[in-house]
């Protein structure tokens, strides 16, 4: 006789992963799912297999928040190790160039501040972006040439944490669209050199960091009320963005998706984003203008 199926539960909130290493995003996903019985669960930036960190998981209605979180701020440690280059620009390619030359200290810090900033930076073949609709990875895996265009990305620091003469360890602060792989691979080309991520941990993603984590090892060690008391709410994946409360009348305007006037002392005149709240809860997100509340996604 089959066992019964599980029933599917109307969950929201977030699940802030240490994600382990040699898990795809889409396992882990998936196991969360299954953990908390969530109706619906998303994630809010792909890591690669062999990365671990910081996997912000939506359930239920979080998954709407998703956009804001991707977008936010990421730290990555990681190490670069010297003298070789491979086709992943990490550890599970193969290699394809190898030097002699290892920098010292002072030799990559000289150089690191030629990757601050707004920069044009060329995505690794082996990464998620389209080419005429197919995956880059896909085309590379099948052996068909693969020219991804450099891309603008921002970095607002990088440091240099730890350095030794056949690898160093570094930690970058960086904008949406930055591939750390690529990072390792033009520093050490432009110290005369190869290099490639040998080690990748995500400490952050937008207002979601380290200290947030649990581990899969965690969740599954608890039961259903201790596992759902782990969840962070909705709102905390807004990070910094403002909040607008709003009062019973207005409430039901925006839940039907209407645009409302915003009264009272100190009401904002223009905010180009935030979220609106009633009595704790998101009710939705969207922007100021000329005083009125507009809805851009509305929460259930």
């Amino acid at each position: 006789m089959s066992a019964p199926k599980r029933v599917k539960r109307a969950i929201s909130g977030w699940v802030v992963l240490n994600k382990p290493y040699d898990m795809t995003s889409t396992q882990a996903v998936g196991k969360v799912r299954w953990l908390f019985s969530a109706a619906k669960a998303g994630h809010a930036g792909t890591l690669d297999p062999l990365a671990t960190g910081i996997l912000p998981i939506a359930l239920g209605e979080a998954t709407k928040a998703v956009p804001q979180v991707q977008d936010g701020t990421k730290i990555y440690r990681f190490a670069i190790t010297w003298g070789s280059a491979t086709t992943t620009d990490d550890t599970e390619g193969a290699v394809i160039a190898t030097s002699d030359r290892r920098p010292d200290r002072a030799a990559l810090e000289a150089v690191l501040p030629q990757f601050v900033g707004t920069i044009m930076q060329r995505p690794p073949i082996f990464s998620a972006l389209k080419i005429d609709g197919e995956r880059a990875y896909d085309l590379a895996r099948a052996g068909e040439a693969v020219d991804l265009p450099p891309r603008e990305i921002d970095v607002d620091a990088i440091e240099l944490i730890e350095h030794g003469s056949e690898s160093s360890i570094l930690e970058v602060t960086c904008g949406k669209g930055t591939y750390v792989r690529s990072l390792a691979r033009d520093i050490g080309e432009a110290l005369g050199t190869r290099g490639h991520v040998s080690m990748l941990h995500r400490a952050a993603v937008g207002p979601f960091t380290d200290e947030d984590a649990v581990t899969i090892e965690q969740l599954e060690a608890l039961d259903g009320a201790a596992r759902d008391a782990l969840l962070q709410p909705v709102w905390s994946g807004f990070g910094d963005l403002p909040e607008i409360r709003l009062d019973a009348l207005q409430a039901s305007a925006v839940r039907h998706g209407n645009t409302v006037l915003l009264t009272g002392a100190g009401s904002p005149v223009s905010v180009d984003e935030c979220w609106a709240s009633f009595k704790g809860d998101v009710l939705a997100t969207g922007w100021v203008e000329f005083g009125q509340f507009r809805p851009r996604r509305v929460f259930n």
